[in-house]
This record gives structure tokens, C-alpha cells and sequence, in this order.
């Protein structure tokens, strides 16, 4: 008596190394690689975005609820250096991060909320090489809107609200799915939105307190960020792969009643 072997020898068993199956393997582990990577940078932007906390203990001389962040390197600040480091640093990981990340996405709406992460890194930077030559809030004679880098800045606002509303969108819409996004993307946007709008005063001859607000929606993009690395970091059992595995066609396995 011995066990028949129904189906073993004509089929792909689990070490034949089936071409598509491997391929499949291969391909998810890649991308679980760049998603790993991606959440890393990502994180990692959440709190060097939120540097400007330095300000407290350093002697910047400007007043948090008066002026705004990029003040902090403005050309002639002593502490440009420092601060325009840190934000040229921000800028470059979660560019990188959001190259990796984009691979991962599926549909045009994801496609397009990482190419909008892309854009606010790329913004960032131009927004440090191409600074305020003064700080407004410190010189009286300093203008409060420099062209350049007022366009950089509100670019840089497109850009984190684009984020925000089509990753967002393709959380509940597209795969792989992206529930948190999905949950918590709209209701960051709705606070982050009005805290930008009330850092404009300057803009229209009505400085003041506008570097409260300010930092509040600074503080709100690093959770945006942080939320973005929790997404990516979920476990491949959390979220469905793009390149799912497949149990290869004609595989049996004998019962244990089947005999000769």
C-alpha cells in the first residue's frame, strides 16, 4: 500500500521554481523594500519640517508669534546656516521619499499625490535658495513680500494641499488601499487649510500674529507626513500587494484516505 502521488509530479510544486511565481516574489519584496524606505524618509521629514522648535532655546531674537519661520534663514539671520540646512535636508528625503513611494501607487490619483509631495520638496528648497534677503518682523525697513520667494512659498502650499486631497482620494478609491490616508488625509486638510489662510496678514499690510498660525500648520504637514510613513510601514498583511502571489496551476495535494 502506498500513497498515490495524484498530481505532484504533473504540476508546479512549491520548490520547482516556477518563472511567474518567482517574478511575482520578486516584485513584491522590491516594493515592500522602496515602501520600507519611503516611510523612513517620510518620517524623518515629519520632524525636520518641524525644526523651527530650535527657536526656543537659540538666541534668534525673533518673536514666535510675530514672525514667520523663514525668517529663521533669511539671508542676513546668523542662524541661516542651521535652519536652511535642516530645510534643504527636509526637502531632499521626502523628494526621494516620494519618488519611491509613487511607485507603489496604481491609480492616476495616487500617481498624482506623490508627484504633489514631489513638488513641496522641490518648493521647499527653492524656498531656501531663494530666501528673504531680511527678516520683516526684526527690520522695519524690510519688505514683508519678496516675489521669488512668496512664489515659492505659496507653491509650496499648492503642493501640500494637492497632497492631501488626492492621496486622500485615492485611500478610498484605488489599490492598494489606503485606510488611514483614507480616514485621517481630509480631516488634517481641514484644519491645515484655515491655519494657512491666517498667516497672510503680512501679505495685505496687516502683520501680527500671523506666526502662530503659521507654525500650527507647519505642525499639521508633519503629521500629514507622519501619517504617510504609518501607511507605508503597515505590514504586506495589512495591505494587499500589487504583485500577489499565486498557487500555481495543477497543484494537488493527496488525502489522506487515498490509497492504491
Amino acid at each position: 500500500m502506498r500513497v498515490r502521488e495524484t498530481g505532484v509530479r504533473g504540476g508546479a510544486g512549491v520548490g520547482d521554481g516556477s518563472p511567474e511565481l518567482s517574478l511575482d516574489l520578486v516584485r513584491a519584496g522590491a516594493r515592500r523594500r522602496r515602501e520600507a524606505t519611503a516611510a523612513f524618509l517620510l518620517a524623518a521629514s515629519a520632524v525636520l519640517y518641524n525644526a523651527w522648535v530650535l527657536e526656543f532655546p537659540l538666541p534668534t531674537g525673533l518673536d514666535p508669534r510675530h514672525s514667520y519661520v523663514s525668517e529663521l534663514y533669511a539671508a542676513d539671520q546668523p542662524f541661516r546656516p542651521l535652519f536652511g540646512g535642516i530645510e534643504i535636508l527636509c526637502a531632499v528625503l521626502m523628494s526621494v521619499g516620494a519618488v519611491l513611494a509613487c511607485g507603489s501607487a496604481t491609480g492616476p490619483w495616487g500617481r498624482a499625490g506623490w508627484l504633489a509631495v514631489l513638488g513641496l520638496g522641490l518648493s521647499s528648497l527653492a524656498d531656501v535658495l531663494l530666501p528673504m534677503s531680511c527678516a520683516p518682523s526684526l527690520d522695519p525697513g524690510c519688505e514683508a513680500v519678496h516675489p521669488w520667494h512668496t512664489v515659492t512659498s505659496a507653491l509650496a502650499h499648492f503642493f501640500v494641499f494637492a497632497s492631501m486631497g488626492l492621496l486622500s482620494l485615492a485611500g478610498g478609491a484605488e489599490r492598494p488601499r489606503l485606510p488611514l490616508v483614507r480616514r485621517w488625509g481630509p480631516r488634517v486638510l481641514g484644519l491645515a487649510l484655515p491655519a494657512a489662510v491666517g498667516t497672510v496678514g503680512p501679505l495685505f499690510g496687516r502683520p501680527g500674529w500671523h506666526g502662530i498660525p503659521q507654525r500650527a500648520h507647519l505642525v499639521l504637514v508633519g503629521v500629514w507626513f507622519a501619517l504617510l510613513a504609518a501607511e507605508l510601514a503597515r505590514p504586506a498583511a495589512g495591505r494587499p500587494t500589487r504583485y500577489p502571489t499565486r498557487e500555481p496551476a495543477g497543484r494537488r495535494y493527496p488525502t489522506r484516505g487515498s490509497t492504491v
